[in-house]
């Protein structure tokens, strides 16, 4: 398996786009920290965003994945990118000639996968912990270790959207049709979801069905956390709004993204043995 990811990170090292939008990833991934950094004035009144609560355990858990997790277009291009220059520079073909079987091709794909998310999770986490000790105002162990469920669910997505990706660069071969598969299918979703309430069934029940495609699944592992915020519950009193919402991940949650990383690495594979190359 080392070999194997060896391989693969060799190819994608030597390759210059890939080598630069791996790099902006993960500095996009620190510069969260920035964020700490945004004062500015509203009249007699300073703001600053780091004293708003952002950094305070266990919420930055749910803040930075959540966050973080809008970067994961960069990667998603790199890995359809990945499969479009197997094809283009038939190193596809020469990796199966040199005896790499069609089954050791997709595995060390998907080991590439698992490890972007793997590095990606350990890098937010390392990150947040940083940052929650410097501006957090709860540093009990109890607290700090709370609510770590979000990072699970981060790796789980990052490895199911990624998954997705890898089967679109198979099946479309060329990385600018991919992408824009990539966002017919998350506009197709939404299509399906208001025929659904619109035509067959009613709104809830279009919801939950909503909350089985691929996309939307992976998204629902990690809820927006904006409205878990003092300032965003307060405005929300004010106005008359309950902004009380379940924020937490369950396991159905993660076995439904599973089951589709499992799909798509599967129908890669397939689609690979199939193919004549």
């Amino acid at each position: 398996m080392l070999r194997l990811l060896h391989i693969e990170f060799i190819k994608l090292w030597n390759n210059r786009a890939s080598k630069v939008l791996i790099i902006a990833y993960f500095v996009l991934l620190t510069s969260i920290a920035l964020i700490a950094a945004i004062k500015f004035d509203i009249g007699p009144v300073q703001f600053h965003l780091a004293d708003q609560g952002i950094f305070n355990f266990p919420y930055i858990w749910h803040f930075n994945t959540f966050v973080t997790a809008l970067f994961k277009l960069f990667l998603a291009i790199v890995i359809v990118s990945m499969m479009s220059n197997e094809y283009s520079n038939k190193t596809i073909k020469q990796n199966l000639i040199d005896g790499l079987s069609k089954k050791e091709f997709i595995l060390s794909k998907v080991l590439t996968v698992v490890s972007f998310a793997l590095i990606s999770t350990v890098f937010v986490f390392v990150v947040s912990m940083i940052l929650g000790l410097a501006y957090s105002d709860y540093n009990e162990l109890s607290i700090i270790f709370s609510d770590l469920e979000f990072l699970p669910a981060f790796f789980f997505k990052l490895v199911g959207f990624f998954s997705f990706c890898l089967f679109l660069g198979i099946l479309v071969k060329r990385s600018a049709f991919a992408l824009g598969f990539l966002i017919l299918w998350t506009i197709l979703e939404q299509v399906v979801f208001g025929l659904l309430g619109w035509k067959v069934m009613s709104w809830d029940a279009a919801r939950t069905v909503k909350d089985f495609f691929p996309l939307q699944s992976m998204s629902n592992l990690i809820k927006e956390p904006f409205t878990r915020l003092s300032a965003v519950q307060n405005i929300g009193q004010q106005i008359g709004e309950d902004m009380k919402f379940d924020y937490h991940v369950y396991w159905y949650e993660f076995l439904i993204v599973f089951i589709w990383t499992a799909i798509f690495i599967y129908l890669s594979y397939a689609l690979l043995k199939k193919r004549d190359l």
